[in-house]
């Protein structure tokens, strides 16, 4: 553990606290105005949020994934929006410089991602690629001591704010597929640079994303991630064990607040002259959220310990991914119908979050995704299994 046990409660008890009484108060305004007050930007700086992932040489706090689930199951318990503020930072914006970057990237970089001083955003989508990842068209061609970026990334978290972008572009062949695609960081200040509109999503308001065009952008060849050409792919395939964790144990968090919500919602509310938790149908919907998020809570714990302890998790991260952000859909859900007609008026907060969740099931690899992801190590597992 990177934290002693007394320190890392009183981190946690920090962010319950800042949670309950500074981010909840703020949801109906950020969700209004589409934008996270920059004070509270400064706030989560401040507090480390930015580099809880990236190593302690480099500024960062370097939790291990234990640690990390349990910040961002205190994290989940408000609005998505603010935790997407910094995620891009302590994932897959940080993480494929941390596993794969060279000394130089590292030392230039991560010190002003964990203070959050540099944004950092992670740009592989496209128009025609998403989840099959090896697809990808922006290429970055080789000339002299450069590479020459071409291409569009669509859906980009953080686009409007990054300092960096971690580009997936090809520098193969088409035919190679994932083995052609290579990791790039590039400066978001570089010529040839434009932002596409911001996209109008249907939840999570405060967090933007949009288009990245690249147009003949000029890039020194110490931008490829790790000095290699060809290893982007594995790349962005390493930090997704922990990307896909740490969802997971968002959607916990997330699942948490909702059936608070909903059990206040039921104590409150009466018909036919009693308070509705009294009604066994009530109570069977909030009994089978409270089942699945304690059994998405064991598992994203489980499988956090089995990372920080060095062992392959690949398979079991995907598991929590598809159980946990399917499970916080099935809870909203859930507590839409507990609020009755209350429930999807904007003015009960699980109106939003049924709409904000819906997200969790698509980026960090699509639920289907996950479905093949344990397919094939299944399949793969039983083919090397003696006998």
């Amino acid at each position: 553990m990177a934290l002693d046990e007394e320190t890392l409660n009183q981190f946690v008890e920090s962010v319950r606290r800042y949670v309950r009484d500074r981010l909840i108060p703020l949801e109906m305004q950020v969700a209004e105005e589409d934008q996270i007050p920059e004070d509270v930007i400064a706030e989560m700086k401040e507090m480390g949020l930015f580099g809880i992932s990236i190593p302690s040489e480099f500024g960062g706090l370097g939790l291990s994934m234990s640690e990390e689930v349990a910040i961002i199951q205190e994290m989940g318990y408000t609005s998505p929006v603010f935790r997407s503020m910094f995620g891009t930072n302590v994932g897959i914006g940080s993480q494929g410089i941390v596993m794969d970057g060279t000394p130089e990237q590292k030392e230039k970089y991560l010190p002003k991602l964990a203070t959050g001083e540099l944004i950092g955003s992670f740009a592989l989508t496209e128009p025609d690629a998403g989840s099959d990842a090896g697809s990808v068209r922006t290429s970055a061609r080789r000339d002299g001591d450069d590479f020459i970026i071409n291409g569009t990334k669509r859906y980009i978290t953080n686009a409007p704010r990054a300092g960096i972008f971690t580009v997936m572009a090809r520098t193969g062949t088409r035919e190679e597929g994932a083995r052609g695609v290579s990791a790039f960081l590039v400066d978001a200040k570089l010529p040839g640079i434009s932002l596409g509109k911001p996209d109008q999503k249907m939840g999570q308001k405060g967090a933007h994303t949009c288009d990245v065009i690249f147009e003949d952008v000029r890039v020194p060849a110490n931008a490829l991630i790790g000095g290699k050409e060809g290893q982007g792919f594995k790349t962005a395939m390493k930090v997704l064990d922990r990307g896909r964790l740490h969802i997971s144990a968002l959607s916990v968090g997330t699942a948490k607040r909702l059936i608070d919500e909903s059990v206040s919602y039921a104590s409150g509310r009466k018909q036919f002259g009693t308070e509705i938790a009294n009604f066994q149908l009530v109570q069977a919907m909030l009994a089978d959220s409270q089942t699945e998020y304690y059994a998405g809570k064991c598992m994203v714990e489980a499988a956090a310990k089995s990372f920080d302890a060095g062992e392959a998790v690949s398979m079991n991260a995907s598991s929590c991914k598809l159980f946990c952000t399917e499970m916080v859909g099935r809870v909203a859900d859930r507590a839409v119908q507990v609020h009755g007609g209350a429930g999807y008026i904007s003015e009960y907060c699980v109106e939003r979050f049924f709409r904000d969740v819906r997200l969790f099931r698509l980026y960090e690899g699509t639920s289907q995704i996950q479905q093949l992801v344990i397919a094939k190590h299944l399949i793969r597992n039983a083919e090397h299994s003696p006998g």
